[in-house]
């Protein structure tokens, strides 16, 4: 199997709709290619800022296939393919290796609270059906199920499950899992106001949908950190983590999308039921991003 190691920035990609909601691909690649010429380390599309849930199998596969080809192996990929059973995330992830992914991300989505046995058996389930390698991805908040260290810690017992994506907002779990599993094992942070701690807690990546608006300082930030350059990485933080905490606060789809036409971009429409940001809060992420730009 080739374990591929995702470092540093993971950049996602917000799906974008035209105005009759339907997924805007051109557009989308536009996005993407945006991400890869500022620096990102990695792309992932279909997570939450890409609204995986809200796409059908079609436009998931469409998403993908239009990821592949316009990275076109400069960086490697991150594809997203949780689902609620199973058997739809095993075909994703079956359909994400095929087109080329160089990982893929799974959440354990759940209506009914799963087991930890259930998880695990998830996991393995998809796993065992692929020969790229596998982040689980840990939010609560989102997928409804939070996954404990010590369930983390059997799902990389799992042979290709070899990276964590820890977004619970609790630092002291990436400490935990340094601390039990070793530097062999590859975690990432997912929650944005926590960058510096979960650096300094020693996380390999940060997966952020910041860099559509910030890449340079998001990157600056992990060079400082590898560089062991912990006063610069400070003031780096300082700087974006006003930022970094409205657009995970107002909902990343509609933050990014926000920012992206504060500096120009087109970014498309939102797809029902997500609305655009208010005119208080539109108001608030420009003086953020003019403070960060001064």
């Amino acid at each position: 199997m080739d374990h591929v190691l995702l470092k540093g920035v993971i950049a996602y990609a917000i799906t974008p709709f035209d105005r009759q909601e339907k997924v805007d691909i051109p557009l989308f690649q536009q996005l993407v290619e945006r991400l890869v010429v500022s620096g990102a380390h990695a792309i992932a599309p279909l997570g939450s800022t890409g609204v995986l849930p809200y796409l059908t199998d079609e436009e998931k596969e469409a998403v993908t296939e239009a990821t592949i080809r316009q990275v076109a192996g400069r960086v490697p990929t991150l594809v997203g393919v949780s689902n609620l059973t199973t058997e739809r995330t095993i075909y994703h992830a079956r359909f994400a290796e095929k087109a080329g992914a160089s990982a893929v991300m799974i959440i354990p989505m759940s209506y009914w609270k799963l087991t930890d046995d259930e998880v695990v058996a998830h996991y393995d389930a998809v796993a065992s059906r692929i020969s790229i390698p596998v982040m689980a991805y840990n939010n609560p908040a989102t997928g409804g199920v939070d996954m404990s260290p010590a369930l983390l810690k059997r799902l990389l017992e799992i042979p290709n499950v070899t990276m964590i994506k820890e977004s619970t907002g609790d630092v002291q779990r990436m400490h935990y899992l340094r601390r039990e599993l070793g530097e062999e094992v590859a975690f990432y942070n997912g929650s944005n106001p926590l960058a510096l701690s979960a650096f300094a807690a020693g996380a390999t990546g940060w997966c952020t949908a910041a860099p559509n608006l910030i890449p340079e300082l998001n990157t600056a930030l992990f060079d400082a950190i590898q560089q062991n350059d912990y006063s610069t990485a400070r003031e780096l933080f300082y700087q974006q983590v006003d930022l970094l905490k409205f657009i995970v606060n107002t909902g990343l789809p509609r933050a990014i999308k926000a920012g992206l036409e504060l500096y120009g971009v087109e970014a498309g429409e939102l797809r029902s039921p997500l609305k655009p940001l208010t005119e208080n809060e539109n108001t608030i992420l420009n003086t953020i991003i003019s403070n960060i730009k001064n």
